[in-house]
């Protein structure tokens, strides 16, 4: 194993206390269910979203929809196939989001990258991945400045789908439908603050219907 540089341990021991002090937050919130606790860290919340507030988000998805993009380009033309796009975040009404996203973990709001909006047609899917980047891998000095590694990730439904599109955790061996404007949140990283292999997760096909979800990841320090 490579040694870490000075940066990545910096980066790993504000990991840490970030999520010292938001798992404490969450597992003292009584709207939490924690869905996950040995390897993973996985919560839920039901309704974090209001069905409105769901229907005017998948309006903006739909304006903004393209390709969606990969960090590795070769594994995402086959694994990646919905489409995305990143909300305004010059809306007030996403301001708001955020804002709710923010309060939730107890993070300030400057460590957030904006809500990206995500559409999966039938068929369509993310194959298993993680949301932390790797630290050997070229793209990792680009995103140590613009605010390091992901810490973690708050993902919400916009809508139920007919058939398939559930987020599934093959090493939890945990399965979640969508459900309209349910939450689901993980922590990105292990105690120390070093990625977690355990969250791994893919959006698995979806068989009939379309799957709309939104997604923040949060990182170690100001995004950009």
């Amino acid at each position: 194993m490579a040694r870490l540089s000075r940066i990545d341990m910096e980066n790993q021991q504000e990991i840490a206390a970030m999520n010292r002090h938001v798992l404490t937050r969450l597992r003292g919130d009584a709207s939490v269910q924690q869905l996950v606790n040995e390897e993973l860290q996985l919560f839920g919340i039901a309704e974090f979203f209001s069905i409105e507030e769901c229907d005017r988000l998948r309006t903006f998805i739909d304006k903004v929809a393209r390709p969606s993009p990969v960090f590795n380009v070769d594994f995402g033309r086959a694994a990646r196939t919905s489409y995305s796009g990143d909300m305004n975040t010059d809306d007030p009404f996403i301001r708001m989001l955020h804002r709710r996203m923010d309060d939730l973990l107890g993070v300030d709001g400057s460590f957030g990258e904006t809500l990206q909006g995500q559409r999966y047609e039938p068929g369509q899917e993310f194959k298993a991945h993680h949301d932390w980047f790797d630290v050997n891998e070229d793209y990792w000095q680009g995103e140590v400045a613009a605010g390091g590694q992901r810490a973690w990730t708050l993902m919400v439904y916009l809508n139920e789908v007919e058939d398939g599109g559930a987020t599934h955790f093959p090493r939890a061996n945990i399965s979640i439908p969508p459900q309209t404007g349910t939450l689901v949140a993980w922590n990105n990283a292990l105690d120390d603050g070093s990625p977690n292999a355990a969250t791994l997760h893919a959006g698995t096909p979806v068989n009939a219907g379309v799957k709309y979800v939104v997604t923040r990841w949060y990182r170690s320090r100001k995004w950009y």
